[in-house]
């Protein structure tokens, strides 16, 4: 009959504890909707470090015939660092990093582009439309 070690107990319950704290919505976080129809959901990196250890030994007042004493312990660190963010409306979608865009003001400018052509157009469809709506009056 194989005897079970203590240590693979102190092992299975760090373990369990681990993965209570740290699942994929870690990593990729719960969606939020706004009101009007954008949808924010916020990516993250998570480092872990973990280590272990044991040792069996006699104690000084321990019969010969008993098993050995055990001592032991583990322990984890957990990093979790918000990375960006992803931004969809309607059919855009957009990347929001949280550290600054490396590069100067024109690979900003750059990034930009898109948003500026989306609010230009979305000014002059407005400025259509007013003038429609003042015209049909």
């Amino acid at each position: 009959m194989e005897q079970k070690h203590p240590i693979n107990e102190v092992l299975n319950l760090t373990m369990a504890r681990l993965k209570e704290m740290i699942d994929v919505n870690t990593v990729i976080g719960t969606p939020i909707t706004t009101p009007d129809g954008v949808t924010v959901i916020p990516i993250s990196k998570v480092s872990l470090g973990f280590a272990s250890g044991g040792s069996d030994f006699n104690g000084k007042n321990q019969a010969a015939n008993r098993d050995n004493c055990f001592g032991g312990g583990t322990g984890a660190g957990v990093n979790i660092t918000p990375v960006s963010f992803l931004i969809i409306r309607g059919d855009n979608v957009k990347v929001l990093p949280v550290d600054p865009v490396p590069g100067g003001p024109v690979e900003k400018a750059i990034d930009m582009v898109p948003e500026i052509v989306d609010k230009v157009t979305g000014l002059i469809e407005k400025q259509k439309e007013e003038k429609a709506a003042s015209a049909a009056k």
